[in-house]
């Protein structure tokens, strides 16, 4: 028997990105946005709302997605929980921030994996959008490579939000080979 929820659509776990801009002077900072995703193999897209974030990539046309893993939990919670509007979120994280060498935006060294993306489109402003950006580049740490080069979800040990529990999950548990499991069926 199936018993109804309501309208909320926070069943599922969501993508944990860290969102990573520069400011108007040069001042890197970073956001956890639970509402992103990849919209197709080369986009993201996200939802935000009025945040520093929101206004340093309208102004710089570029942003940083890395997408949180389990060695930097609190790291990931913290950017979530303080705003960059009142503190200098990137240094007190303690965390390494370098300029990208392809878009006006950070990379945190300490994420294993970092998709570099130019702005394509922004249906909003700097108090709130919806924005889709372009990967122009991804750079990834050796250590969560496959032998084949691919990148090992065991290894890097992915969070998902999962907005019901209001916790984190880690992704990385293989339970069938895409295109392949339902052949039966066929």
């Amino acid at each position: 028997m199936k018993r109804s929820l309501g309208n909320a659509g926070e069943l599922f776990p969501q993508s944990v990105f860290i969102i990573a801009s520069y400011d108007e002077d040069g001042v890197p900072n970073a956001m956890n946005a639970a509402w992103a995703g990849e919209c197709s193999r080369h986009e993201v897209c996200f939802n935000i709302g009025d945040h520093k974030t929101t206004a340093n990539i309208v102004r710089k046309g570029a942003f940083t997605v890395a997408p949180a893993d389990a060695a930097n939990v609190v790291t990931a919670d913290y950017f979530g929980i303080a705003t960059g509007n009142k503190v200098n979120k990137a240094e007190k994280s303690g965390l390494t921030f370098i300029r990208s060498e392809h878009v006006d935006a950070p990379v945190i060294e300490e994420y294993p994996l970092t998709m570099e993306c130019e702005v394509t489109a922004i249906d909003g402003d700097e108090h709130g959008a919806r924005v889709v950006g372009r990967i122009v580049n991804v750079l990834v740490d050796e250590d969560i490579l496959d032998a084949d080069g691919k990148v090992d979800f065991s290894a890097w040990r992915p969070l998902v939000y999962d907005a019901s529990h209001m916790t984190y999950r880690v992704v990385g548990e293989e339970v069938g080979g895409a295109w392949n499991v339902g052949k039966p069926l066929v």
